[in-house]
């Protein structure tokens, strides 16, 4: 179910930007979801639903973008009982001072960066995943 050693993790992960470009959404509660429309992701908030929608779904629900960014996968099989893999890869951009928004889902984790930084934040994981540090 998913490797769970950090060091293992780390240099195990093979950064991958994602096709695309995606941006964060949201539909307040009482308010329906746009029909049509492929979120990569969804998740349910107390003030409505947060969709992760790709340029062109962002067009078609009238929606307001936030955070428009690139999408790495970090290509590794992370159990969901890891601990630290997330805050070693958060620190390592932080050091960088860029904002990043991390997605864990069942089989591996996925960075939601910047567009104008992804290639710094492919760099900093190469690097990551190379020393681990």
């Amino acid at each position: 179910m998913g490797e769970k050693n950090i060091a293992t993790l780390l240099k195990s992960m093979q950064p991958q930007v994602l096709d695309g470009t995606w941006s964060f959404v949201t539909v307040p509660n009482g308010k329906v979801v746009p029909p049509g429309l492929s979120p990569l992701m969804t998740y349910r908030e107390p003030e409505g639903v947060t969709l992760l929608l790709d340029d062109g779904d962002v067009a078609k629900s009238g929606l307001v973008a936030a955070f428009h960014s690139k999408g790495i996968s970090l290509n590794v099989n992370s159990s969901l009982y890891a601990i630290g893999f997330l805050a070693a890869i958060s620190d390592a951009l932080a050091k960088q001072a860029m904002s990043i928004n991390i997605v864990s889902a069942f089989h591996r984790d996925y960075l939601f960066v910047p567009v104008a930084r992804v290639d710094e934040a492919l760099s900093v994981l190469k690097r990551l995943a190379q020393t681990g540090r």
